[in-house]
């Protein structure tokens, strides 16, 4: 789809390579259209090689390859990764995937002119249902932005937001398959304590979250009325909706995400 692109990672973790992994699986692009530097080159080697993704020895080589740059590195290693590279980042589209670090920031790093976004993307990208979290305010041309979404709306929901919800946005979506498998894996406990095989439990919980979750998509009804669809009266639904209320599911989920946006907001 994309047969002209050359697209580059500096630092490709998980979510590196999870971006990767879902856009070669998409059939968006293929390996070899993808450049890839990191810290550990025995590693980097590793996960290169299953994709048939070019392995580089540093940034500069990355991005002397590419044409879209995808900034991956921990936030706090950002600046020291990018002062050596700024004079040819700036005629390259810059992607950035690392949290609480929006567009401002990156303006007191990078050369003036330089066409870059920051986004919050989620680790379901690799399977190509994943979330692209992404700041409203951005220096790409319309050209650029409208490569940028049809490439990552191959593997995900692009969402654009004010710069004040970035950080919320991407707590919402980025943090949240972590409790989505907690709760997961909690329904496969209780479905192996009674007498469920734990390959069927989890195969059972995990097609009702992608179920429940595309349904609402599809049909834009509001959660609530889902539940209730589900919820008969004098059933067995409501009982057990009954019970994680009493135990503060709820609020245990919201406390959450206080507890991140509290972190974040330090």
């Amino acid at each position: 789809m994309f047969d002209n692109l050359k697209l580059g990672f500096i630092g490709f973790g998980n979510m590196g390579q999870a971006i990767a992994t879902g856009l070669i699986n998409q059939g968006a692009i293929q390996g070899n259209q993808i450049f890839a530097c990191a810290k550990n080159w025995d590693k980097l080697c590793k996960n290169t090689q299953e994709k048939q993704v070019n392995p580089c020895k540093s940034a500069k080589e990355v991005v002397d390859n590419v044409d879209m740059v995808i900034i991956a590195v921990k936030p706090y290693m950002i600046e020291e990764v990018i002062t050596p590279i700024k004079k040819e980042l700036q005629e390259k589209i810059v992607i950035s995937i690392a949290a609480n670090f929006p567009f401002a920031k990156y303006e007191q790093i990078l050369l003036p002119n330089t066409h870059h976004l920051s986004t919050i993307p989620n680790t379901p990208v690799a399977i190509g249902e994943g979330i692209f979290i992404c700041e409203n305010t951005h220096s790409l041309s319309d050209e650029e932005l409208d490569l940028f979404t049809k490439l990552f709306s191959t593997i995900s929901i692009v969402q654009f937001v004010e710069t004040k919800q970035l950080s919320i946005g991407g707590t919402v979506a980025g943090c949240g398959p972590a409790f989505a498998s907690m709760f997961i894996e909690a329904l496969a406990d209780a479905g192996v304590m009674h007498g469920l095989a734990r390959p069927v439990a989890y195969k059972l919980a995990s097609q009702m979250i992608v179920g429940t979750g595309k349904l609402q998509l599809a049909t834009n009804n509001h959660p609530g009325a889902m539940k209730d669809a589900v919820c008969s009266p004098a059933g067995t639904t409501i009982v057990g909706v009954a019970t994680l209320e009493r135990k503060g599911f709820r609020s245990a989920v919201i406390d959450a995400i206080d507890a991140i946006d509290a972190i974040e907001n330090k």
